[in-house]
């Protein structure tokens, strides 16, 4: 009630105002009625409040954090009690540096293994992404804080993602690419959901009724904000109307003279208007009496960011049981990240650590003798995997592969010794051509600051290896369904492989893997047995069979052998982790829920379930089956939208090498074709390079040369990376109220050719801009 109240005291003016942020990392206050500011940070694995003057890039510094192991990596626990527990420290945290909202988890889900920033995002499953990111939100929120999962929705590359339209069916959008959004919501409570950059089937997903009205207000139920990713607000009247309600970062006032112009023209209504400030009104409100004055305790976080890496790696291989060493082994340490850890990704998510431990300075506290020649140790602990330039927020991976100078150290010590033991550390999946040269790999993923330890913990048997991995891990590129329709040079991005995805594929067509989905070497052994699969879900046993106490995570998959509507083989519906003591058995039970048995049918447009028999599978990972058994369930509608028949690859799963007229099928539409003619405001500046202007060719050329120097230094040079995939029109929504929207209006063209006729508009649109702002913002916070 106070909050509509407010509402009702608020001029248009303020309305509108209040609908934009007003610096880099805060919303707009109304002082005259006590709406303060909401403050955003940074955070799916660590609080990144800036100091001083705010970017979202992380050039400037941060307040000291505790840097929890990345997303990619706590997924591989398969524990939401684990993510809770985080969700908990980074919301205390946030609350200690005055953070109101902070921005994550992400969960958008990892389509290819070459995204950038698969580090910052769960899993290629909707559901175990799903079931993490809840833990996460309900621990932050319980610090009376939101969360804000992250980006909603399909945005699954980096290149270019402000300039590029994800081209999706309903079923594989919904079932895919919005599931684990929907868990978030649902089962963790989400009060912010920041919307993507990228369009989702022709329209911005920051003005995409369909995402933003229909199924996250309507469908789902949330009342809470929506914020853009920053600069991701294309045409904010549209956006406002799809009731997001805070546009970031900071596109000055701009943006509000156009909302009160919209509202003079009947474009939009002042109650529509009404209907995305009272969420920003409430968070205010919400957040207000936050007692910011205690601080957190760094060493129970860090010993909170060493347990989650040691439950989240992953042991992939141990011949001859190499690991773990004995007190006293004689080893030899070799590999760039021995001094240096790789601990995190780049981008908007870095983190200034509170303390960075390295294997170099930590190994004396081990029972372990640290010896310089290879030659005379027991065994070489080798410390690499993908360098900071490979992952980060505005790039992709250029390969899977690891730097070839780490691979050809690993040949020269494989030489020197038969006992090389390497330790990996990366934020996805990579090519393991060198895996024979190994006897034992430990994948730690970026494993936080406490890395050092957790991984030798386990080096040395204090910990056991619980973690499985949460993405499969494929031979290489070629080998991944969407290998023939991920060209980076278009905008319309197809998603033709459907719902086959990850394993999905994979599984279904039976392609060998490296590593599969959920899997994961123990110090112990595990035997399944006592199926029972009831109307409700399933109970088995797991048994202990080794001689040291450990955790398996046990996983639920079901599938429906002769389906009339597109399915892979199998798809993990339920997860558990069990600690079990050596010889010891429990009895384990997975229930199945509203999303075990359902698909989205585009003939009734909601969620129905096929009716008929469904096959049960449980075991340790996708691969590694040890159990069956069947239910059977009643249909809620027979019609189907299309005859299974007349999809040949879709129904065998064959879809590497599918015909786009077979997706146009499933897609129910004529599939959208690519722009011609001259560069528009929704364009990337990495486009100038066929620009008419001869000027702006060579911004593009100073750009791409700057861009090639950060990839040959191996560091990644943020703000070019930004620059570079940036559309015009984000220009006058990062500028702080330098830049209007007519003004990027005339820069383009520029680009096309006119330079006076756009550089008058330049001018004459800086002034203009100018002295309007200083006008609103007196009018705005007059006395």
């Amino acid at each position: 009630m106070i909050a509509k109240e407010i509402l009702s005291k608020l001029t248009l003016m303020e309305k509108a105002a209040l609908l934009s942020g007003k610096n880099e990392w805060e919303s707009r206050d109304i002082p005259r009625l006590g709406i303060q500011s909401i403050s955003f940070a940074d955070g799916p694995h660590g609080v990144r409040r800036q100091e001083g003057a705010g970017d979202h890039l992380g050039l400037n510094a941060s307040l000291p954090a505790t840097c929890f192991p990345t997303a990619a990596t706590v997924a591989n626990s398969w524990d939401p009690s684990l993510g809770e527990e985080i969700g908990r420290a980074l919301g205390e945290e946030a609350v200690a540096q005055k953070v109101d909202v902070l921005l994550g988890p992400g969960l958008n889900m990892k389509r290819s293994p070459l995204c950038g920033r698969n580090f910052e995002y769960f899993s290629e499953d909707p559901i175990l992404a799903g079931k993490m990111a809840a833990a996460y939100v309900r621990g932050i929120q319980s610090k009376n804080i939101y969360a804000c999962p992250k980006h909603f929705a399909v945005n699954s590359r980096e290149y270019r993602r402000m300039a590029m339209n994800a081209v999706v069916d309903e079923r594989t959008l919904r079932e895919i690419y919005l599931t684990a959004f929907e868990i978030a919501v649902k089962e963790g409570g989400a009060k912010t959901i920041m919307s993507a950059y990228n369009e989702v089937n022709g329209e911005y997903a920051n003005e995409n009724k369909h995402l933003l009205v229909d199924i996250l207000r309507e469908e789902w139920g949330f009342d809470g904000l929506v914020v853009t990713d920053w600069g991701a607000s294309n045409d904010h009247v549209e956006g406002v109307k799809c009731r997001s309600n805070v546009e970031m970062p900071n596109p000055g006032l701009d943006s509000a003279r156009e909302l009160i112009k919209a509202v003079e023209e009947g474009r939009i209504t002042e109650e529509e208007i009404d209907l995305a400030v009272l969420p920003v009104i409430e968070a205010a409100l919400y957040v207000k009496d936050n007692d910011h004055t205690k601080g957190f305790n760094k060493d129970e976080h860090h010993a909170l960011a060493r347990k989650a890496a040691v439950n989240s790696a992953v042991l992939l291989k141990n011949d001859n049981d190499i690991l773990p060493l004995k007190p006293g082994t004689k080893v030899a340490l070799r590999g760039p990240f021995v001094n240096k850890p790789r601990y995190q990704g780049s981008g908007s998510s870095q983190v200034n650590s509170t303390k960075v431990e390295t294997i170099a300075e930590v190994i004396e506290e081990y029972d372990l003798e640290v010896l310089e020649d290879p030659r005379d140790a027991d065994v070489v602990l080798f410390f690499f995997g993908l360098d900071e330039i490979a992952e980060s927020e505005g790039g992709d991976r250029l390969s899977m592969d690891i730097p070839e100078y780490q691979v050809k150290e690993l040949k020269n010590l494989a030489a020197l010794n038969n006992n090389v033991v390497g330790v990996m550390s990366a934020g996805s999946a990579v090519k393991t051509p060198w895996l024979d040269d190994l006897k034992a790999l430990l994948h730690g993923y970026l494993s936080g600051q406490a890395g050092a330890t957790a991984l030798l913990d386990i080096i040395t048997g204090k910990r056991v290896p619980t973690g499985k991995l949460s993405e499969s891990y494929p031979f290489s590129y070629t080998d991944c369904p969407i290998v023939n329709f991920a060209a980076q040079d278009k905008r319309n991005l197809q998603y033709r492989e459907g719902p086959f995805i990850g394993y999905r594929y994979y599984d279904t067509v039976d392609v060998e893997v490296q590593f599969p989905f959920g899997f994961g070497l123990s110090y112990t052994t595990f035997e399944y047995s006592n199926l029972k699969v009831t109307d409700g879900g399933v109970s088995f046993t797991v048994t202990n069979t080794g001689k040291i106490d450990g955790a398996e995570i046990a996983q639920l998959y079901v599938g429906r052998k002769h389906s009339a509507v597109i399915r892979p083989r199998k798809e993990l519906k339920g997860f558990s982790k069990v600690w079990l003591k050596a010889g010891e058995s429990k009895e384990v039970s997975i229930s199945f829920d509203d999303k075990t048995f359902r698909y989205f049918s585009t003939v009734s447009n909601k969620w129905e379930v096929e009716g008929g028999e469904y096959q049960i599978y449980v075991g340790g990972n996708v691969r590694d089956i040890a159990l069956e058994g069947a239910v059977t369930k009643e249909g809620t509608i027979t019609e189907v939208p299309y005859d299974i028949k007349s999809l040949a690859r879709y129904r065998s799963g064959q879809i590497r090498n599918l015909h786009y007229d077979e997706f146009e099928k499933i897609y129910g539409k004529a599939l959208p074709e690519e722009k011609v003619g001259p560069l528009d405001i929704n364009d990337a500046l990495c486009q100038m390079e066929t620009a008419k202007s001869d000027l702006c060719r060579l911004v593009y050329k100073i750009l791409k040369k700057k861009l090639d120097k950060s990839y040959e230094k191996g560091v990644p040079d943020l703000n070019i990376m930004f620059i570079y995939n940036m559309p015009f029109r984000a220009i006058c929504k990062m500028s702080g109220g330098m830049v209007s929207r007519s003004m990027v209006e005339s820069i383009v063209t520029i680009v096309n050719g006119h330079f006076f006729r756009g550089i008058g508009g330049v001018i004459v649109g800086f002034f203009r801009n100018m002295s309007a702002n200083k006008k609103y913002e007196k009018e705005l916070y007059r006395k």
